[in-house]
């Protein structure tokens, strides 16, 4: 039971430290660019990018379909009229019918004429009849033959076909539609490094802001204890009456002052954090703790990196975004061209159909092959390729101007953050040796006070300039560290590790 107990309790004990999170700079920058949303859609946008690039380059390679149908028709084609279709079945018999007419007749003119007698014509006539009827019934067969021959069963229609075609010339427009894809990979590719850097400037500055406002607060936290401090021996000297009760006053006022503050710097506080919380992706009422936030120093030694402008330009991706739009621009003037120029195409495939149309519409399937080249030559379209065309160079020029100012704002920005991170050195140096004559300031106030011959509004003063001094050191330090993250963004190397 008492190991038992023994465990609980340091369970206990133990919570309460690892439900505190310490971050780093560089853990805060890497949970950041992990959650950030916007950076993760700018890295969805880059696969999109890059799968349209993909297909863009299956445009040079031959397509192949297949398609198939079913028809049902309430009427059938007739290749024969209504006419036509009641003669064929009795093509023998009206036939035979004129011939026997012809015959008769001519029989009687040769009984009349004494060529033959009539037991002969009556025997020719019976021989003829007999003959005739045979033929009459064979050629009625043929007709009936012939007829069903030309009944085509096209009610129900089926067809497939299989086709290939490959694009031989197309007025540059594959080509032209392959490096828009190439270089929208491109641009999607510097989107992300541009996301990445604002990213990164973002929780620096979140950062280095709680970093200060932590370091403020413990300042507060002296600064109240020292003016209770010195309204406890005011008090004291008052029971003693060496002061007045006017002066307890105006100390309890600085306390009240201090306390105020105090309170303000912990409120901005909880509210940074919870900022840089939100930036990193963590639940915002989480407890962290920074690894420089304890630190009395923050290690701003004096460095500022080369300055090399030409670098800035091709390091800069917002400089690259604006080059891939010039890019994308022309060859989206070299696509508007080819829709005005020949283009050439291979085509073949093969076609089923039943009926079968080359075998006398049988009911079975039947196909062929054709191969074969389209061709198609624009000729006349009321310039309107020609204005399209201008007005897409246009659109080229207005990218160029945009790219060249913009060139000339980095180079304003580089000039403009070397120079701030020069001056925020100096401050620097400046806030130190001001803190150094602060203590210095009210360490003899103080010995003076004791001493009596320095008056309370004189030890208020110098502790006053005592915290106000730390203060001014706190910002220093702070904006030394922002104006290298600036310099480092306009230098385009943010983030980028050597």
């Amino acid at each position: 039971m008492g190991k038992l107990l023994s465990l609980l309790i340091l369970i206990g004990c133990t919570l309460p430290i690892s439900a505190q999170r310490t971050l780093s700079l560089d853990s805060c920058r890497a949970l950041a660019l992990r959650n950030n949303k916007q950076l993760n859609i700018s890295k969805l946008k880059q696969d999109v990018a890059r799968n349209t690039h993909k297909a863009t380059k299956t445009k040079y390679l031959p397509k192949v379909d297949a398609a198939g149908s079913y028809l049902f028709t309430s009427r059938e084609i007739s290749l024969l009229n209504d006419e036509q279709k009641n003669t064929l079945p009795n093509l023998g018999t009206n036939l035979a019918a004129g011939l026997g007419g012809n015959a008769n007749a001519t029989m009687t003119d040769l009984v009349q004429k004494g060529v033959i007698t009539m037991q002969q014509a009556t025997a020719l006539g019976e021989l003829l009849n007999n003959t005739t009827t045979s033929v009459a019934t064979a050629l009625n067969e043929v007709g009936n033959q012939l007829k069903d021959a030309f009944h085509t069963d096209t009610r129900n229609i089926f067809t497939a076909t299989i086709s290939v075609r490959q694009p031989i010339y197309m007025g540059g427009a594959i080509t032209a539609a392959n490096k828009m894809a190439e270089i929208g990979e491109e641009l999607a590719y510097n989107n992300i490094n541009t996301m990445t850097q604002a990213t990164i400037h973002a929780i620096d500055q979140a950062y280095w802001l709680v970093v200060s406002l932590k370091q403020k607060d413990a300042l507060a936290s002296q600064y109240l204890q020292l003016t209770e401090k010195f309204s406890d021996d005011v008090k004291k000297m008052i029971r003693e009456g060496v002061c007045t009760k006017a002066d307890g006053l105006r100390v309890d006022v600085r306390v009240n002052e201090a306390e105020m503050a105090k309170t303000q710097v912990e409120d901005g506080l909880v509210l940074a954090k919870m900022y840089l919380c939100q930036l990193c992706g963590i639940p915002m009422e989480e407890d962290i703790t920074l690894e420089d936030e304890g630190k009395a120093s923050l290690g701003t030694t004096e460095y500022i990196p080369t300055i090399d402008k030409e670098m800035a330009m091709g390091n800069r991706p917002e400089l690259r975004m604006l080059q891939n739009t010039i890019d994308l621009s022309k060859e989206s003037t070299k696509l508007i061209r080819s829709a005005f120029l020949p283009q050439v195409a291979a085509l073949g495939g093969y076609t089923l159909s039943n009926p079968n149309v080359f075998n006398g519409f049988q009911r079975k399937f039947g196909g062929l092959f054709h191969v074969g080249v389209m061709v198609r030559v624009p000729i006349w379209s009321w310039h309107e390729g020609r204005y399209k065309v201008n007005a897409a160079k246009a659109a080229t020029n207005i990218a160029e101007m945009e790219l060249q100012d913009a060139r000339e704002k980095v180079d304003l920005q580089v000039s403009q953050s070397a120079f701030k991170v020069k001056e925020a050195y100096k401050r620097l140096t400046m806030s130190t040796k001001n803190l150094e004559r602060a203590e210095e300031n009210l360490r003899c106030a103080n010995l003076g006070f004791s001493e009596g011959v320095m008056q309370i509004t004189e030890v208020v003063a110098a502790q006053t300039a005592w915290q106000q001094a730390h203060s001014q050191k706190i910002d220093a330090e702070i904006e030394v560290k922002l104006c290298q993250i600036d310099l480092e963004k306009s230098l385009g190397t943010l983030g980028i590790k050597d």
